[in-house]
């Protein structure tokens, strides 16, 4: 584990947030963006688009990862770092029709976004609400 993974409570190999349990899937490509909208019509699939420049979405973040108490196998958490892949933030808004946002939470049901939020309003229960 290196110094940042260390400062961040972040395990490279699983992508898990030690803290929390949190079994981010990271999303880097459009492929993958992609296969997550296919694979939300087996599982709801939410993302968390973070920007690591920003305090507030730092703090939404870590408020996100300390409140998560939902069931493995419920829904997928997938993660992106939109300053380092802002083409796959883009097409997130295109695809989804939804407007860009950061820090922002979309959770997905068979295709479709069926919830949408930022910065403040991010939190775990309104994810289990819409499940």
């Amino acid at each position: 584990m290196g110094f940042f993974d260390k400062l961040t409570g972040k395990n490279k190999a699983s992508n898990t947030t030690a803290s929390t349990g949190i079994q981010w899937n990271t999303l880097t490509t459009e492929a993958e963006l992609e296969a997550l909208v296919e694979r939300s019509h087996s599982v709801p699939c939410v993302i968390f688009k973070h920007s690591t420049r920003c305090s507030i979405s730092s703090m939404a973040h870590n408020r996100f990862e300390r409140n998560w108490d939902i069931e493995a196998g419920k829904v997928e958490p997938y993660f992106l770092d939109l300053i380092a892949y802002r083409s796959v933030s883009n097409k997130i808004a295109e695809t989804l029709g939804v407007v860009h946002q950061s820090p922002q939470v979309i959770l997905l049901k068979d295709g479709i976004v069926v919830y949408d939020t930022s910065h403040n309003d991010i939190n775990v229960e309104a994810i289990k609400e819409n499940l």
